[in-house]
């Protein structure tokens, strides 16, 4: 891969983890506010940490290039479920944009999880960029 895409694979998932990273933050900063927000939509509060965890530990894997595939199909999973748990009263216009960007998000972590991380990458160092959907790169699935 040339280094322009090199690069911008790096940058791009530098630009979709750190929002789940910041994320985990702020869930370990305020943990009574996210809870209560949690449980508002019959989320069950003792999720806080361990969604925290997820976020702030995946979106740093992601960020290293570390198992891309297989983070990235877990954050396309909870994009997904945030979409629905939280953000489905489309009569309110923000949580209609709310739903679509967890949509879109889930979309770029497909993308991400079909192409993996790229050169610069631990997943190329180490040799770690499989296709978690059968041990296969996407390539080698056709024909």
């Amino acid at each position: 891969m040339h280094t322009l895409g090199s690069f911008g694979l790096l940058a791009g998932r530098i630009f979709i983890a750190w929002l789940f990273v910041h994320d985990a933050t702020q869930l370990a900063r305020f943990p009574a506010d996210s809870i209560a927000y949690m449980e508002q939509f019959g989320v069950p509060g003792a999720l806080l940490w361990p969604t925290a965890l997820f976020q702030a530990a995946g979106g740093l894997m992601i960020i290293a290039g570390l198992l891309t595939r297989l983070i990235s199909l877990g954050f396309c999973g909870f994009c997904l479920l945030t979409a629905v748990l939280f953000h489905h009263d489309f009569a309110d216009g923000n949580e209609l944009i709310q739903f679509g960007k967890d949509f879109g998000l889930a979309g770029g972590f497909l993308f991400l999880a079909a192409g993996g991380a790229g050169n610069w990458s631990l997943d190329a160092r180490f040799g770690t960029d499989f296709w978690p959907l059968s041990l296969k790169k996407p390539e080698d699935l056709v024909g």
